[in-house]
């Protein structure tokens, strides 16, 4: 269940696996129900978002340095309107089981 779009500087690979979920609901303190529900009624905090993007980057496989440069550089202090849609893509290509997607974004 894979979400692919351009993403800061090229092409990139974004997966939500049980382990990065895991972690994802440790750090946020809510079950991925709760979170999707949250991002869905838009109400998010900027932290969904990061880690959003950044454990779905290092569940495609990238390294943990890696996608947090990335996450650094194309997410923080960058408009909502760029990394929500991504975020959002995310999260719906791991809750309808999407294998593969592909999409514009930050």
């Amino acid at each position: 269940m894979k979400h692919t779009a351009f993403f800061g500087d090229g092409e990139h690979a974004f997966a939500l696996t049980d382990d990065m979920i895991t972690e994802l609901e440790r750090i946020t303190d809510l079950g991925i129900g709760a979170l999707y529900q949250r991002a869905i009624a838009m109400q998010f905090k900027l932290a969904d978002l990061i880690e959003i993007i950044r454990l779905s980057l290092i569940g495609a496989d990238m390294t943990p340095q890696e996608a947090m440069r990335l996450v650094d550089i194309y997410v923080r202090n960058r408009p909502f309107a760029e990394t929500f849609p991504l975020a959002l893509d995310i999260l719906d290509a791991r809750w309808n089981g999407i294998q593969e997607t592909k999409g514009e974004s930050a």
